[in-house]
């Protein structure tokens, strides 16, 4: 069996803790003759003992720079400086709130785990055979370091991106820090044996910045072994998000503002609808709440652990799926759809109106609909609600053998091709 270090800033102890994608790699890329070494920061909990973790500590840059301040490191800048954060609205504070994201984070928060995850590397390669080094981010750093222990060691590198660095669509920094990043995203990739992302569309965009480089498509999953196996559902017509937001762009506000118009038309009653967001949300969603009259029907909970999502997942009536409405979205799949997938219960996805992979995905497994525009949505949602009324449930109509394409055992298999074709090249 050959072996391959994986690179990454933050991996699960466990895997309703979250980072699916690379716990479903250890997992199961033994079973196509690949063992894994996890190098990582320093974990809040034990790994799972059947993958070998080899955790580093590293210091906090951002928490550093607030604390010569004689600011809180624990807390964000918008925290200690009372700043309410609102739609289409920046004041000079809140610019400030971005200087360490700016400036002293370069490329990422993560930088100053470099040294460290460095030095564990050249410990481990005296003791260990490596075959292969794969990194992924986000974070970038992961890139960074993966970089320097492949020219170091001649040692075949794949850089995966779960998320694009420089070209992706929410990356929000100046012009000059833009320019430079871009060089020094550039310049790291060009030792890397082969790139690897999520999507074909996101893989096609990696092929115009970095050329001649090999890039893969290899879509995120969901454990087949945790599939929902049928749990009671919620007795309300209850429609479930779970995860970030963000203002103006992954943004419930068009879905809020027919649901009140349902609401208020009798389409819907009210008292049987029930909306729950759960996550970290700002003062922006609050404010749109009461701006269409949903005090009653959506309830805000706090960000909790994935297990308790996936138990709130299992017994929606539908599960809300949001995204931007920016063509560079075609190529996104969001974490949180893998885990739909795998609680088997509608999905309804909004946000691009061109669709993208998200629309081609719910087509190809019939696990929900992708609406591209107000009369879609509000015909899905009289539908499904009528079908709630009628049957006591909306029903579920995933085709299993397709949803299946998308489990971590196939996810497994193709980074498996992956580091075979790479180690083959020497």
């Amino acid at each position: 069996m050959k072996t391959v270090l994986i690179i990454t800033g933050v991996f699960p102890p466990r895997p309703e803790i979250g980072g699916v994608r690379l716990y479903g790699l250890a997992k199961y890329l033994p079973r196509f003759g690949w063992n894994p070494i996890i190098l990582t920061q320093t974990l809040p909990a034990d790994p799972d003992s059947t993958i070998q973790v080899i955790q580093t500590p590293y210091h906090d840059v951002g928490a550093q720079w607030k604390k010569r301040l004689g600011l809180n490191p624990n807390e964000s800048l918008n925290t200690q400086f009372q700043i309410k954060i609102k739609k289409n609205r920046h004041s000079i504070i809140d610019r400030f709130a971005f200087i360490p994201s700016e400036f002293i984070t370069y490329p990422d928060g993560h930088i100053g785990w470099y040294e460290y995850a460095i030095s564990a590397a050249e410990k481990l390669f005296r003791t260990e055979q490596i075959d292969a080094i794969l990194s992924s981010s986000y974070p970038p750093t992961c890139h960074l370091i993966a970089n320097q222990i492949s020219k170091r060691y001649a040692i075949p590198w794949i850089a995966d991106y779960r998320d694009l660095w420089t070209q992706n669509h929410y990356y929000s920094h100046s012009r000059l820090r833009s320019f430079f990043e871009k060089r020094l995203e550039i310049k790291t990739l060009n030792t890397a044996s082969t790139i690897t992302t999520v999507s074909k569309p996101l893989a096609d965009r990696l092929k115009e910045l970095h050329k001649n480089k090999r890039v893969y498509s290899i879509p995120n999953g969901f454990d087949p072994e945790l599939v929902n196996q049928g749990q009671p559902l919620s007795q309300k017509f209850k429609i479930l998000y779970t995860g970030t937001l963000y203002r103006g762009k992954r943004d419930p506000s068009n879905f809020f503002a027919l649901m009140e118009n349902l609401c208020d038309s009798k389409f819907i009653s009210p008292h049987d609808i029930e909306m729950d967001f759960f996550g970290q949300y700002e003062d922006w969603l609050i404010d749109d709440i009461k701006k269409y009259h949903l005090q009653n029907i959506v309830m805000l909970h706090d960000q909790v652990p994935r297990e308790t999502a996936i138990a709130q997942q299992r017994k929606a009536q539908i599960l809300l799926l949001l995204t931007w409405n920016n063509t560079q979205e075609k190529g996104v799949y969001t974490g949180k759809l893998f885990d739909y997938l795998a609680a088997r219960r509608p999905i309804l996805s909004l946000g691009y109106t061109g669709g993208g992979v998200i629309k081609e995905l719910l087509d190809q497994t019939q696990a929900g609909v992708h609406c591209s525009n107000e009369a879609e949505l509000k015909d899905y949602l009289i539908k499904a609600y009528r079908e709630y009324k009628e049957q006591g449930a909306v029903q579920y109509r995933g085709i299993t053998a397709e949803v299946m394409k998308y489990s971590h055992r196939k996810m497994a298999r193709k980074f498996a091709d992956v580091l075979e074709e790479v180690t083959n090249r020497i």
